[in-house]
């Protein structure tokens, strides 16, 4: 057993000691599988191209502990909860009154009713760094929205990491018919750091989830996190995930159709810098007929980045009528870059209609030099054609604020990698 996952284990048994019951209870039961398991190589099908013996070697730097305040986003206003290297600063009572059938309680703190019929009820358990983060998140918070509630607001959840390790969980119920948008916003500085934060969604009969994670952190970062989803009858997801690469990140989603007639749109997009990995592994499973799933997938790696993309689609025997697909397009930005794209139709029943399909590319060289013959330089072309190529995808957030912040994140991270191309 590698040295790293030791010292997990150790720690994890000790934060058995300070939970609740019923928290205890499922940290006890992945303590359990977690020593059944070591931590994956590249042997692994699912870890093949991740470092992970990096974890051995690791040390985080000193994390500044010096006061935080999270930039609001233009236009929009938000509950905002902020954590600061895996703490919760945000103190629940200044949230002030909540809208009616919203209630929001700390992980430590979430009764057994709510709490443990999300905890581990949505996420499966064979995600290892799922495995370590019900051991060591000592934060989260629990969000309930009551039956037939349309909750206004959107809820920020703000993750800031200067260094040290921070672990987080969050849990959210949606009860029938109710309606909530949640924005997960994971940002830090460039020092050497190790976090994981999971999210797991109940999403109930006719309920309606607006759901964002943008996992900004770069530089010498190790990011490991994952959204899980159980969608109900006649229920929606709207996700839209954007990553950028660093050090060491990965991210892992489940889709599951638990009823019928659910359907979940997921957008993602992740843009590597020079010598930054990313890895995204997406899975979707349909257990049940009539359910339909829409998946698009975009990605630019810069010079000498690295970029995974693993996508299954499980069709089971039992869901005839189901409609899913799923899409994977790259821009390369210099012959030194890396793409690797496995998207996978796994299918049981004979009454649907699924189709998948990848492409890695360079930027188009004719439609370079059109925009250079009317007399845009060069970098600014390429920063067009390459937010462009993205620009779809944020366009169909239904939040004016947090598109127009996204775009300008977007471009500025763009703007960076632009040198790296024209130098090729």
């Amino acid at each position: 057993m590698s040295h790293w996952l030791t010292q997990v284990l150790a720690r994890g048994s000790q934060q058995n000691q300070a939970t609740s019951p019923w928290l205890e209870t499922a940290r006890e039961e992945s303590l359990a599988a977690l020593h059944q398991r070591d931590l994956p190589t590249r042997k692994t099908e699912d870890w093949r191209y991740l470092p992970l013996g990096i974890l051995n070697r690791f040390e985080p730097a000193t994390a500044d502990t010096g006061a935080y305040q999270a930039e609001p986003l233009p236009g929009l206003e938000s509950l905002d909860l902020v954590f600061v290297n895996g703490v919760l600063l945000t103190a629940l009572e200044s949230l002030g009154p909540l809208e009616p059938g919203l209630t929001i309680t700390t992980l430590a703190d979430a009764p057994e009713a709510t709490g443990a019929a999300v905890f581990n009820q949505v996420k499966p358990q064979r995600h290892f760094f799922g495995l370590v983060n019900d051991l060591l998140a000592s934060t989260g918070v629990v969000i309930s929205v009551a039956e037939g509630c349309a909750i206004k607001t959107p809820i920020r959840l703000v993750h800031w990491q200067s260094g040290g390790e921070g672990h987080t969980r969050h849990l959210i119920h949606l009860a029938k018919n109710a309606e909530l948008c949640v924005i997960e916003q994971h940002q830090g500085s460039d020092s050497a750091s190790l976090n994981t934060s999971f999210s797991e969604y109940q999403i109930d009969e006719g309920a309606r989830l607006h759901q964002s994670r943008f996992a900004l952190q770069t530089g010498n970062a190790l990011n490991f996190g994952g959204c899980h989803f159980n969608l109900s009858d006649n229920s929606q997801l709207h996700s839209t995930l954007v990553g950028f690469g660093s050090q060491l990140a990965r991210l892992d989603t489940d889709i599951n159709h638990t009823g019928q007639h659910g359907h979940a749109l997921q957008n993602a997009i992740y843009l590597l810098g020079e010598k930054e990995l990313f890895d995204l592994h997406s899975n979707v499973e349909h257990a049940n007929p009539n359910g339909t799933s829409e998946q698009n997938v975009r990605g630019i790696v810069g010079d000498k980045g690295k970029a995974v993309f693993n996508g299954r689609i499980h069709i089971h025997r039992y869901a005839q009528k189901t409609l899913a697909e799923l899409n994977n397009r790259n821009l390369l930005l210099t012959r030194n870059a890396e793409v690797y794209t496995k998207p996978e139709l796994e299918i049981y029943a004979d009454d649907v209609r699924c189709a998948h399909g990848a492409t890695v590319a360079e930027l188009d060289s004719k439609a370079l030099y059109y925009m250079q013959s009317r007399g845009i330089s060069q970098a600014d072309a390429r920063i067009m054609l390459n937010f462009g190529f993205i620009n779809e995808l944020i366009e169909q957030i239904d939040m004016a604020p947090v598109a127009e912040w996204l775009q300008a994140a977007l471009k500025d991270r763009i703007s960076g990698l632009r040198h790296q191309a024209s130098e090729e």
